[in-house]
């Protein structure tokens, strides 16, 4: 089991960081939006996150002789989500930590884009007020590494999470002896 969850892992990890590294650069170069790249990056987790399924199902053929429970596909699903999760929310640390200018503007972006959207909704004043001042706290505390890489992992894990239910429900199969 432990190769397969290394290997599926690992693959997905890195497909995600190659994802985050392309959506950035699409939005540098005006053909993603700031708006839009969380419905793309969400989109993106769980296509590339469909790899615990694939993984699941290698691990129940190869080393389970076809007969698995609900619990033996939710730990090598479970397994396989947290080092994918590690590998992108590694991989964003770098990025963050090494990228000209993105320490410095990714936060900003963010709550001028949240300003921005609360706006066009036609949102009270007061109200936006509020959620700028509580988005500028928040960009002090992703400052700590640690706080930043808490945030990165809850971003990804829940999407693994999910599709790990999915991928031990359907493959789940008992033995017909």
């Amino acid at each position: 089991m432990r190769k397969i969850v290394l290997m599926y892992g690992s693959i997905a990890g890195l497909l995600m960081v190659g994802m985050f590294l392309i959506s950035f650069w699409m939005m540098e170069n005006g053909t993603l939006s700031f708006e839009n790249s969380e419905l793309f990056g969400y989109t993106t987790m769980l296509v590339v996150m469909s790899l615990i399924f694939v993984g699941v199902r290698s691990h129940r053929e190869k080393n389970l002789n076809g007969v698995m429970t609900f619990g033996a596909g939710f730990k090598t699903g479970i397994l396989i989500a947290a080092v994918a999760s590690l590998f992108y929310a590694g991989g964003w640390e770098v990025y963050y930590n090494t990228v000209p200018g993105v320490r410095e503007t990714f936060m900003n972006r963010y709550i001028e884009m949240s300003e921005k959207k609360m706006t066009a909704e036609g949102k009270a004043k007061e109200e936006i007020d509020a959620k700028v001042e509580e988005l500028r706290k928040m960009a002090v505390m992703y400052e700590n590494p640690l706080f930043r890489f808490g945030i990165t992992l809850m971003e990804i894990f829940p999407v693994g999470l999910l599709v790990t239910l999915i991928s031990a429900g359907i493959l789940r199969k008992r033995s017909t002896a």
